[in-house]
């Protein structure tokens, strides 16, 4: 495998092939790591993708949940607003609210996973081009060009500007929003508090926004600009912008670790993958950063398309690739609508619209009707095949405390049977190590003394709710945590077809 571009889409990518054993290369053309805050906020979503990664401690400890706004006109305070107030974790939903963290500090988190993993990002490697067939990637690797690498995938997660997108003659169909610009930049600043993120929606010249970036001394520094107006990003600029626009002289910005030019772009490729080929990120869609969506889509994308090629290098069907782009792409399509629609609402400073809505959280995104997602009840309940697999506290049937999300963490699929007498050794002995099978019961319900290591206790009935089913049902968790399958007790053939077409089973234990 070849990964082009170590952002958090590459990197995720990585960390997902690297603990699958899966050989390959992730290169970038830059020289440095990236030190700016372009995203700065993890939806919950995508810190249930971390915790799966086994990065959440590090991200939690760097970030901070319900960060209140705090309105100005002038010096004179309008309110503060927490746009997430009334959102907490239950016992399906472990993060119900964003996490503010900046982008390079998740960088650099996953660069540590990664480094534990065995895998190492390759910095100042340009790929100058590449040629593919049925069998596999040319690539050619600067800075000299003298390099070729022959690998039997490449995804290009190299930004908007996409080398790889480019050269695969990818439309990247959209519009640039060239009179809607801002001034973004990471600065210390000293006259404000770190508790909440200030904001001065109201002047004429436009609004700014001094957001607190956690766990560093920084603020990331907004400003809506003119289309008129210079482009050069400098610190003597944004210092004069506070100045004009909050009416305060005790403001001071300083020490600047990156500053930059904001232009509102709206778009996406029509495909996702063109033979060997797979696009992911930026690379295929760009969106205006209200809602916080972009680097969380890149981060899902990455875990959707890294445990089906790990699936296929590993003998699976060549078929699963397909379904990257089946159900990727919707979801990019739908992100690009919301996104657009609250840049309309905020970019004007309008505070009465700060409530975000739960589809700005990434936890209803879902492929059903993806031709993985095989809901075969006779009249499915509210969770359905396709949608996120929910968590829930549980026991084991020793009285340890253990989490569905615990069963589910790790390269495998994961097979729920809610209820005793379901019977399910023979999944587990055709597949191994690949599925990794638990029966669900509820408090009270003796175990199967033959199966006290597989057997979970629902101690208060959270699994049951969680997933809205009656005893005798069987629920298939994919590696990425979505429900493929969700199916009666008696249809074990049904889940035995869908292991076969995705996975190579393993020979059966003696």
């Amino acid at each position: 495998m070849l990964i082009v571009g170590a952002g958090p889409t590459g990197l995720a990518l990585a960390c997902v092939l690297a603990r699958r054993r899966v050989a390959f290369r992730i290169i970038d053309k830059t020289a440095e790591y990236f030190a700016g805050s372009r995203g700065k906020g993890l939806q919950p979503r995508s810190l249930e993708v971390l915790e799966d990664l086994g990065a959440i401690d590090r991200i939690l400890a760097n970030g901070r949940f319900h960060l209140p706004f705090r309105a100005y006109d002038g010096a004179t305070v309008l309110g503060d607003h927490d746009m997430h107030a009334d959102r907490v974790p239950t016992p399906d939903v472990p993060y119900a609210s964003p996490l503010i963290i900046p982008q390079w500090r998740v960088e650099q988190i996953l660069r540590e996973r990664l480094a534990e993993y065995g895998g190492q990002v390759e910095l100042a490697i340009e790929l100058m081009g590449f040629e593919q067939n049925g069998d596999g990637v040319t690539a050619t690797l600067g800075p000299d060009g003298t390099e070729q690498l022959v690998a039997e995938y490449m995804v290009g997660a190299d930004g908007g500007r996409s080398f790889v997108r480019k050269e695969l003659g990818v439309g990247f169909e959209g519009e640039t929003w060239k009179s809607e610009r801002m001034l973004v930049g990471d600065v210390q600043v000293d006259g404000v508090d770190r508790e909440h993120w200030h904001s001065w929606p109201k002047h004429e010249a436009g609004w700014v926004a001094l957001c607190p970036l956690p766990g560093t001394e920084s603020f990331q520094f907004q400003a809506q600009i003119a289309a008129d107006e210079p482009d050069e990003p400098t610190l003597q600029r944004f210092q004069q912008i506070i100045e004009e626009r909050t009416g305060r002289s005790d403001i001071r910005l300083h020490h600047a670790t990156w500053l930059s030019l904001y232009r509102a772009n709206v778009r996406m490729v029509d495909r996702y993958r063109v033979g060997r080929v797979f696009l992911a990120g930026d690379a295929a869609h760009v969106h205006s950063p209200a809602g916080g969506q972009g680097m969380n889509t890149g981060i899902q994308d990455a875990y959707n398309l890294g445990w089906k090629l790990g699936e296929v290098l590993a003998g699976g069907s060549g078929e699963l690739l397909d379904t990257y782009e089946e159900e990727r792409l919707p979801i990019a399509a739908a992100l690009l609508g919301i996104t657009t629609k609250l840049h309309r609402a905020i970019f004007p400073g309008n505070l009465s619209d700060l409530r975000r809505g739960p589809e700005t959280l990434q936890l209803g995104l879902n492929y059903r009707g993806s031709s993985l997602a095989r809901d075969e009840r006779d009249v499915p309940a509210s969770v359905q095949a396709g949608d996120r697999a929910p968590d829930a506290p549980c026991h084991d049937a020793g009285g340890k405390p253990i989490r569905l999300f615990d069963l589910f963490r790790g390269p495998h699929f994961t097979l729920l049977a809610f209820g005793r007498g379901v019977a399910t050794g023979a999944i587990a002995r055709r597949y191994g190590s690949s599925v990794h099978v638990y029966t669900i019961i509820g408090a009270g319900e003796a175990a199967d003394n033959a199966a006290l290591d597989t057997t979970v206790v629902d101690t208060a009935g959270h699994a049951y709710r969680a997933y809205d089913v009656a005893a005798g049902t069987l629920v298939l968790v994919r590696p990425d945590g979505y429900i493929g399958l969700m199916a009666g007790g008696s249809s074990r053939r049904s889940v035995d077809e869908y292991l076969a077409a995705t996975l190579q089973p393993y020979p059966p234990k003696e």
